[in-house]
């Protein structure tokens, strides 16, 4: 199995569409930090634009999942760029996490079923 198809199964929605893994970090025992990057991919609405990558902002830390028992951190940089003709930079937004959460949206959302289930009984 090569390891985009495994990521687009570990990675929340289209995440492994749009960012590379480009590191894992196991800082502790019970710790992963999943490091994640913006692909090089020019956004559609500046595709009219002389836009150049310009760095990345500074990384999100994204609470997901547990894998085998450690709790997960996706550590996520999206794409600055820049257009060449106003010096004006861009970034895209990613909706990726729970509303007022660090937590991304389906662990968020599995969260809230389970505590209306332990509320419930």
């Amino acid at each position: 199995m090569e390891l985009g198809l495994l990521l687009q199964y570990l990675l929340p929605g289209d995440l492994s569409l749009y960012f590379d893994l480009v590191e894992v970090k196991n800082t502790d025992t019970e710790i992963l930090h999943l490091y994640l990057d913006e692909k090089k991919i020019i956004p559609p609405e500046h595709l009219n634009k002389q836009i150049i990558s310009y760095g990345f902002t500074d990384p999100v830390h994204i609470q997901d999942f547990p894998l085998r028992g450690k709790q997960v951190y996706l550590v996520v940089r999206r794409r600055k760029w820049k257009d060449k003709s106003t010096d004006t930079i861009y970034t895209r937004e990613w909706d990726i996490t729970a509303k007022g959460t660090s937590y991304s949206k389906e662990f968020a959302t599995f969260l809230k079923e389970v505590f209306r289930q332990s509320t419930n009984k």
